[in-house]
């Protein structure tokens, strides 16, 4: 049977099967189909910078950002608008055009390699799509790998804006992009490359965590207002520091106040955006509620990344975006990495709006990235010794807005008093406003910050297992229960499992792309599992305690 389109990417595809007449995130098949094409496109660039770095040279670091933001742009809910995919793949032939050139033989290069972009580009992306690999684990490992260097692109994208830039990490995610598109490799072969995927989404995070640190400083304790001021303002979402950054020295002295959304909110944490009087705090909840909290908030809302859902008419004006994410009908603010971006109009635009409406008060607490962890390492150590903690538990990951993830607030609820949550990400949404209390004045719930920073997490794990003098991490009383969503949580497990961690549940439903075979794989070399209700999850990770 012939789809409109094919898109399992995400946990909320339809079935649990594959989006195969529109996405779920509202994306159309006409967009679909530019998204596959420029995935192919990429593919086939990064296959010829393989081969000439082979040949011992050089690819420009221009080539290096262009396949990274390719990548980034098809990141689920980021980028809605098919013109500016299309511009994006008509870059992509012309660097690819000109790189060829340089290549002495070109026999052994894949088909996307060598595509000059002629012909029906609709027809084109039928034949490219997933459906184009035709064994059910070869097409699955493809799509795994896919996704996982699709999460590292993010990662690699927001360390370049900050100018921090890793050579070997861009070699190995063109590298193994140009090997999913080779018919020799074997599913061991594959298995095999989704590790090293795991290995280098390590090293991704470590340089994003340097890149931000070494901007804005460590991540410290710090108490977040989640009420409103005033003064008319500017929410803005997404996850681009940088972006933000240049918002508030942009918004000084003008009477407006800047806000953060959804996975924007760790930003308050670090001590450089302190000094700004006008970032006020954060609006709202998780980016799935952004059609209600949008709307209410009055002023102008900028997307620096994914997580956009299709707006409403009621505030589709008044929001813009920039980076990798786009929408049709909505302002883009332009900008390469290293120029300054002008947010003229949009702080224009926020001064002939009301001040937001509040919809909650009070505060919430965060800021407890791997420095600021290990800074309090012996009162945490002590309070494992003594028994005052027994595990903790990691529920790092996305939220979204499906039902069946309210099971992550009533498993916070129902963790033991001696339990402490890790966790990074915005699926904290589903319980960083409950009132779980302390341990001896450690909060039950930690928030590294971002999706981006889960890589705080490992680094607190292994810290923790060196502390107790373990040799193997799984020996900790750790416990993982992760919310995915989309492709940055999938690195984030790919990363998990090259450091060995094992037993890692993931929820609400397990990703429609492990064929039953790749599942298998993980579940019997990993011990990969799905989630079960409350009940039953209390007892097989805390026993009869709970």
């Amino acid at each position: 049977m012939e789809h409109n389109m094919f898109c399992y990417q995400c946990q909320e595809t339809a079935g649990c099967k594959g989006c195969t007449r529109v996405g779920v995130c509202g994306k159309g098949p006409d967009v679909a189909a530019m998204q596959d094409l420029l995935v192919y496109v990429t593919k086939g660039l990064s296959a010829v910078t393989t081969a000439l770095r082979a040949q011992g040279k050089a690819v420009e670091t221009a080539v290096n950002h262009l396949i990274t933001l390719n990548l980034f742009t098809t990141i689920t809910n980021a980028n809605f608008d098919k013109a500016a995919i299309e511009e994006r793949i008509r870059m992509t032939l012309d660097t690819k055009k000109e790189l060829l050139g340089q290549i002495s033989d070109t026999a052994g290069l894949p088909e996307a390699a060598l595509w000059d972009g002629s012909g029906d580009w609709e027809a084109k992306a039928k034949t490219v799509g997933v459906l184009s690999t035709e064994n059910e684990d070869i097409r699955s490992l493809r799509e795994l790998i896919t996704y996982g260097l699709k999460g590292l692109s993010a990662y690699s994208k927001h360390a370049n804006a900050l100018l921090q830039d890793d050579g070997e990490v861009d070699a190995f995610l063109q590298k193994a992009l140009a090997a999913t598109l080779d018919d020799s490799l074997t599913a061991d072969d594959l298995v095999a490359l989704t590790l090293e995927t795991g290995k280098y989404g390590v090293s991704g995070m470590a340089l994003l965590d340097k890149a931000n640190t070494g901007a804005y400083g460590n991540p410290e304790i710090t108490k977040v207002n989640i009420g409103v001021g005033k003064n008319p303002g500017i929410l803005v979402s997404g996850h681009d520091l940088r972006d933000l950054e240049q918002l508030l020295e942009q918004t000084q002295g003008t009477g407006v106040d800047v806000y953060t959304h959804s996975e924007m909110l760790p930003a308050h944490y670090y001590p450089a955006f302190k000094k700004y009087p006008n970032f006020v705090g954060n609006y709202g909840n998780a980016w799935w509620k952004q059609k209600e909290e949008f709307e209410s908030f009055h002023g102008p809302i900028l997307m620096t990344t994914n997580c956009i859902v299709p707006p409403k008419d009621s505030y589709k004006d008044r929001l813009y975006t920039t980076g990798a994410a786009g929408f049709p009908g909505c302002k883009h603010i332009p900008g390469e990495i290293g120029e300054k971006k002008d947010f003229s109009a949009l702080i224009e635009h926020a001064k002939h709006c009301a001040p937001p409406q509040e919809i909650e008060t009070g505060e919430i607490i965060g800021g407890f990235a791997h420095a600021q962890v290990l800074a309090l390492a012996d009162q945490v150590v002590e309070a494992v010794k003594s028994g005052a903690i027994k595990k903790f538990v990691v529920m790092a990951g996305c939220d979204g807005r499906a039902k069946s993830r309210d099971y992550y607030t009533e498993f916070a609820k129902a963790l033991p008093k001696d339990a402490v949550i890790l966790t990074a990400g915005c699926a904290k949404y589903k319980y960083n406003k409950l009132d779980l209390g302390d341990i001896g004045g450690i909060p039950r719930v930690l928030d590294a910050g971002q999706c981006n920073d889960s890589y705080s997490l490992a680094v607190i794990a292994l810290k923790l297992k060196e502390v107790f003098g373990l040799e193997d991490i799984n020996d900790l009383p750790i416990v993982y229960n992760i919310a995915w969503y989309e492709q940055k949580a999938v690195i984030v497990l790919l990363a998990l499992l090259y450091l060995g961690v094992k037993n890692i549940h993931l929820g609400p439903t397990l990703p429609a792309f492990l064929s039953p075979n790749v599942a298998k794989v993980l579940v019997d070399n990993f011990g990969i599992a799905g989630i079960g209700t409350v009940e039953e999850d209390m007892k097989l990770f805390f026993g009869e305690q709970a």
